[in-house]
């Protein structure tokens, strides 16, 4: 790993963060709800860019700014556990059982699909 990698791993992290923040809080300022609408989408939507790009076999340098830097810091694990634990704290199962099925089980197929997709270029 050069200077150069690091430089776009971080480069494509800074914008990913505030693509996340920014969408996020767009989503959920649209939405009175509580579903977690900001967090679900932006890890959707990362679920399938990311895939995309590993089908379509981007260079390294992609690979790094907008796989690893980009969709590592736009997509958030860890406000994903957060959120489904103040989901089972208020006991909002039902939204809670919703909230996971929705999240893996479509970030499964969207990965899958822009896998498939990224693949055909």
């Amino acid at each position: 790993m050069t200077l150069f990698h690091l430089a776009m791993v971080g480069l494509g992290g800074f914008f990913g963060a505030i693509s996340r923040y920014s969408l996020s809080k767009f989503i959920n300022g649209q939405h009175s709800s509580s579903i977690p609408y900001g967090t679900m989408a932006v890890n959707l939507a990362g679920a399938f860019l990311l895939g995309f790009i590993t089908g379509s076999q981007a260079n390294l340098t992609l690979t790094l700014l907008l796989g690893t830097g980009f969709m590592g810091a736009f997509t958030t694990f860890s406000t994903l556990k957060l959120e489904i634990i103040q989901l089972q704290m208020k006991k909002y199962i039902k939204v809670l059982i919703l909230y996971i099925v929705i999240t893996y089980g479509a970030g499964i197929f969207l990965a899958y699909l822009g896998y498939h997709i990224g693949s055909l270029i």
